[in-house]
């Protein structure tokens, strides 16, 4: 750990259980990390121990469980709208743009969510010949509809001002008549133990019929979403086939997600 902590400050003696699993949870909140071998050295348990604290405040979710130790759990705040994010960790968000493109073959048939960082995705697939893209999106919508190898088949539905995509009931219904080989979407928090979660209930319920499309998913986000919860449940993180991120990711949720079978790919 960063900050080297005495053994005698947090010593176990006269600690119960839930007592030390609130310092636990505050090492993990001040240091940014902890491992299985440090609660062991400060507060003189066993790994048996030390592995079942982690267990049960990873359940409660208080903390990230990741390999060896855990990292803090980050509850998502409001997001502001569309247009406002565009410059927010852009040059980030444009590395992660050429990457996911970058897994696209000229020919497929791509659907592409809405958000910042899928519309870095759009504006690489500008120069693809030969691509169906299918899209909510009204700034992808309006991006590829002049470009002539580009076949854009846009959905309809009730428009959502903040985020300027098409959601509800007609998109979900016309979600069900549509298929992609691959599935490019953004997210607003991803964790080890919550999953893939949003923060518009709404827009959740036709993000899970998008992840029903049949093909590759592939999600873009940059490290500021990763152990991030947010208050609706998307999908489990199996529904995640790969994760675009940047380098500033940290290496050991990187690590999780790869245990958990997530490819992830850092631009």
């Amino acid at each position: 750990m960063r900050n080297e902590v005495s053994k005698e400050t947090f010593a176990s003696v006269h600690v119960s259980g839930e007592e030390r699993r609130e310092r636990i949870v505050a090492l993990v909140e001040r240091e940014g990390r902890i491992t299985v071998a440090d609660i062991c050295r400060i507060f003189g348990v066993s790994e048996a121990t030390a592995r079942r604290d982690l267990e049960a405040l990873a359940e409660a979710g208080r903390i990230q469980r990741v390999r060896g130790g855990a990292i803090p759990v980050r509850l998502a705040l409001p997001e502001p709208p569309l247009m406002m994010r565009m410059q927010e960790q852009r040059e980030a968000k444009m590395r992660i743009g050429q990457q996911a493109a970058s897994l696209i073959r000229p020919g497929e048939s791509v659907f592409l969510g809405s958000g910042s960082t899928v519309l870095e995705v759009a504006r690489v697939l500008r120069r693809y010949p030969s691509l169906t893209v299918i899209t909510n999106s009204l700034p992808v919508i309006n991006l590829l509809a002049s470009v002539p190898d580009i076949t854009v088949l846009a959905l309809g539905g009730m428009l959502r001002p903040e985020e300027l995509s098409f959601i509800g009931h007609m998109a979900e219904r016309a979600l069900s008549e549509v298929r992609a080989s691959k599935i490019v979407i953004g997210i607003r928090g991803i964790s080890l133990e919550h999953g893939l979660t949003n923060d518009y209930l709404p827009e959740v319920l036709t993000d899970r019929a998008i992840l029903k499309l049949g093909g590759q998913v592939i999600v873009v986000a940059d490290h500021t979403k990763l152990g991030v919860v947010a208050p609706v449940f998307v999908a489990p993180l199996e529904a995640m086939d790969v994760l675009v991120t940047d380098r500033d990711a940290d290496p050991a949720f990187v690590e999780g997600l790869r245990e958990r079978g997530v490819q992830v790919i850092l631009s």
